[in-house]
């Protein structure tokens, strides 16, 4: 896995837990990283501890573009109505202790680690738990499950073909300014999360990267584009040493 890290200029964290070889490793997994959309799985979580499933025709709707389509404003219809101490209190029962939300309010500057990203999807996969039951772990699972097809990329790169897929990803551009702090300067925060399950398979990976900059004179795309080659490469060596007998995902990405 760091071999995969190896030439890339983005600065990386991974975290993957696999129930079914005990297997686990982890590479910078408690520093903090901008979630972007990563924190739409959280806001649903604390919708679902709430409120539980019965909820309303639009909060059904504004949770599905949310997750599905990773809609802003669903989120921060959700995020609005919600409030930060629900939020807080779903954070707080998952023992996700180093997730901070913003203190201004912006839903994707809400500062993450790879590992309490992680223990999100063991949340999320486990058969039993206190914080949200079986109906709502499914809900959040099969939403994450339907994420659009073009948001379908990074650490689902290299997966068993025949695994279920639950996908999150998170992509922010922090600034388009040329300025002079080196962790700011138009690069991309590009992050990817799964849980893989079905045929025996009970994993999640997650992948956090910044420092993903944009080369002088390309197109802000370009450095968007790295970061996804960056978690794409990660993802595909770590399915590769999990599962090397297994046919793995097909990609559209290729390393940059």
């Amino acid at each position: 896995m760091v071999k995969s890290l190896e030439n890339r200029a983005s600065r990386a964290s991974v975290v993957l837990y696999d129930r079914t070889t005990h297997t686990s490793c982890t590479y910078g997994p408690d520093k903090h990283y901008d979630s972007a959309s990563m924190v739409k799985p959280i806001i649903l979580g604390a919708l679902l501890l709430d409120r539980g499933v019965d909820l309303s025709e639009d909060e059904q709707d504004l949770a599905s573009q949310m997750i599905v389509n990773s809609d802003n404003e669903a989120t921060y219809a959700l995020w609005d109505s919600l409030g930060p101490k629900t939020i807080q209190n779903f954070l707080d029962k998952a023992g996700m202790k180093n997730t901070k939300l913003d203190e201004a309010g912006y839903m994707g500057l809400t500062q993450v680690t790879a590992r309490d990203q992680a223990k999100l999807l063991e949340l999320l996969t486990a058969k039993d738990n206190t914080v949200l039951n079986a109906e709502e772990r499914t809900y959040i699972l099969g939403l994450m499950r339907d994420v659009q097809e073009d948001q379908r990329w990074g650490t689902p790169a290299g997966a068993p073909s025949d695994a279920a897929v639950q996908v999150k990803n998170g992509w922010l551009q922090r600034s388009q300014a040329r300025l002079k702090d080196p962790w700011d300067r138009g690069d991309w925060k590009v992050n990817s999360m799964s849980a893989f399950t079905g045929h025996a398979y009970d994993y999640g990976l997650v992948v956090l990267t910044e420092n993903n900059r944009v080369p002088e004179g390309e197109s802000p795309e370009a450095g968007w584009d790295y970061g996804m080659a960056t978690v794409e490469g990660v993802a595909k060596a770590i399915h590769h040493d999990l599962y090397p007998d297994q046919t793995p995902r097909a990609t559209g990405h290729q390393i940059q």
